[in-house]
């Protein structure tokens, strides 16, 4: 076995880390709610931009006043980047740049760096479609390398990777699903090695995953088959539903209920008469994601069509509630503060929706002029968008 893992030891730097910071895909709770401050009803207001090199399709994240961001440069997409940006100027406080180990061709409508990176506060972790993974300290130290190819040369698929990473309970969950050599792989968030390792199904899979909030320390893996939820640090399976879902928008969690993209969209929460198999609370047939994320409130769910229509259901029964249509088509996952939807399309269209019972209104719309595919993030009151060459901060 030929792992490579580059580790270094070093003091890291006293970070203050904020409540409402976003350090993951779809924020720290996975789920594209805000929990802090509510975001400004229009995006007027830029509080400054900054360049940004090569292509990058992942989403930002915001770990206390440092904004980072993962791209890849050259003609082959294989020098990875990791760039750190100060979140109440915009300037650059560091950029690190690394050799990809892996295959670096996928579609010209990704990048290598599409998936997500996340942190635990401490550390960040870029997950690359090479099947790397950089670990940093928030200074930009690099604390270990982990080319997952080395160990298993067919984990890949022609079109890449999309799945971003989590962080839970001192393990860094990475799905890298394809056609060939189908793995979920947890590492360890100290050192880069190998906790668990599980075979997937064999099919491409550009879904990722989930965390399970509450005392149990488990984490969701969808696929072409359900939905497998395995404990964080052990990769045990503990249950499963297997009446199949979709292979790119990724399911949410809320309120110990998982909204899962299957047969339209289905709420599933774990059994109580057999806690491996889980129970159905509703399915909504009508209720179609395409590439866009479900997400969901205490009382709505939302989704986005392949032909930009926003429907809200009822959280607890499925019902759809109203309809409205959007300008555009979408790839980036909206998110919610308040009682406002967030969202922008591919031609960097960003429209803020007023959300009410009975019907929701598109109130105020800017537009970015650049493709934008990845979702947004949200700290302290501000919204961040990023596309291939530029990330902007609203307040």
């Amino acid at each position: 076995m030929r792992t490579f893992i580059f580790c270094t030891l070093m003091l890291v730097g006293t970070v203050t880390v904020q409540a409402d910071d976003w350090l993951q895909f779809r924020g720290t709770l996975n789920n594209a709610i805000v929990t802090g401050p509510q975001l400004p009803d229009s995006f007027d207001n830029i509080a400054w931009t900054a360049p940004l090199e090569g292509r990058g399709t992942s989403s930002p994240i915001v770990v206390g006043k440092r904004v980072i961001v993962t791209g890849c440069k050259g003609p082959r997409q294989d020098r990875l980047t990791v760039s750190c940006f100060n979140a109440t100027d915009g300037s650059q406080m560091w950029h690190r740049e690394f050799w990809a180990t892996g295959r670096t061709i996928c579609h010209e409508k990704m990048s290598v760096a599409t998936p997500t990176p996340a942190s635990d506060g401490k550390r960040i972790f870029a997950f690359y479609s090479s099947n790397d993974v950089a670990c940093l300290d928030l200074e930009g130290n690099l604390l270990w390398y982990r080319g997952l190819t080395f160990d298993y040369p067919n984990v890949s698929n022609s079109l890449g990777m999309s799945s971003s990473v989590i962080v839970k309970d001192g393990t860094v969950v990475c799905m890298a699903e394809n056609d060939t050599q189908s793995m979920t792989f947890g590492l360890n968030a100290e050192d880069g090695t190998t906790r668990w390792q599980l075979e997937r199904p064999r099919a491409a899979n550009w879904t990722s995953p989930s965390v399970w909030p509450g005392e149990e320390s488990l984490v969701l893996l969808q696929s072409s088959e359900g939905v497998t939820a395995v404990e964080a640090q052990s990769g045990k399976t503990v249950w499963e539903y297997l009446d199949g879902a979709s292979t790119i928008p990724s399911l949410t969690v809320l309120n110990g209920v998982a909204f899962v993209p299957s047969n339209g969209l289905t709420a599933i929460k774990p059994g109580v008469s057999d806690s491996t198999v889980p129970e159905i609370v509703w399915q909504g047939s009508q209720l179609n994601p395409s590439t866009v994320s479900p997400v969901v409130t205490d009382t709505q769910a939302f989704v986005i069509n392949g032909a930009g229509v926003l429907s809200c259901a009822d959280a607890t029964t499925g019902e759809r509630l109203w309809q409205c249509r959007l300008s555009g088509k979408f790839s980036a996952t909206p998110i919610i503060s308040g009682d406002k939807l967030y969202c922008i399309n591919e031609q960097g269209l960003a429209q803020v929706i007023q959300l009410g019972p009975e019907e929701g209104a598109v109130i105020n719309s800017h537009d970015f002029s650049a493709t934008i595919l990845a979702a947004p993030a949200a700290a302290d009151g501000a919204i961040y968008f990023r596309s291939d060459k530029q990330l902007w901060k609203v307040e």
